[in-house]
């Protein structure tokens, strides 16, 4: 099973952290905020830990369960600490009202983070297109992700199947633009009379 470390103690940090707990993998929670970080860890049980805000992320997999707004600056805090690193980044830069990307059209925050990470860190797009709500419910739910290193996306499809999902691999790094663009899309649709216990899939036929 995968060891995962987790940037962050919102909502989509206790998904994520509930469902690697039910699938057999260990998990670290880290958060600047030392009391919510006791709380979501003490909440998920099973064994979950506590880590320190700024030191080594003891997860090969280290999910960035932050707001996009400060994705980037976390990752530049972090800094040598997530030398070789799967760094999945979950964040949508949504504007004020969620009807635009925030973000030049030509980038990515998971993009963005890879800039400013060390050389041997490996950035995925991942988890950005699952509701909270439908991700906690767990199921036959599709993860599309978006990175350039091959075995970084291997090792991190080996977790998404461990917690009962499948890994749907979008390609380059280049891709997280468009899985970014792909949730703004499901936010249209959700808005639009669907709602938001939905998610998006691959039917294969």
């Amino acid at each position: 099973m995968s060891s995962i470390s987790i940037i962050g103690s919102g909502n989509m940090a206790g998904a994520i952290g509930t469902l690697a707990l039910r699938g057999g993998n260990s998990v670290e929670v880290i958060g600047r905020h030392t009391a919510k970080t006791a709380a979501l860890t003490s909440e998920l049980g099973n064994g979950a830990t506590a880590g320190t805000w700024g030191a080594v992320p003891a997860g090969d997999i280290v999910i960035l369960a932050v707001l996009f707004e400060s994705a980037v600056a976390v990752a530049k805090e972090f800094g040598e600490a997530l030398a070789g690193k799967i760094v999945v980044d979950i964040t949508n830069p949504f504007n004020a009202d969620a009807t635009g990307l925030a973000i030049a059209h030509d980038t990515s925050i998971a993009q963005q983070v890879a800039e400013v990470s060390p050389t041997s860190t490996h950035v995925v797009k991942a988890f950005n297109t699952l509701f909270r709500g439908v991700l906690a419910a767990g199921g036959p739910l599709d993860v599309f992700m978006a990175g350039d290193d091959a075995d970084a996306k291997a090792s991190l499809s080996e977790f998404i199947t461990s917690i009962g999902l499948q890994p749907r691999d979008a390609g380059a790094l280049s891709m997280a633009h468009w899985l970014e663009g792909a949730s703004l899309l499901e936010m249209g649709v959700a808005r639009n009379g669907v709602g938001f216990d939905f998610s998006l899939g691959l039917n294969l036929r």
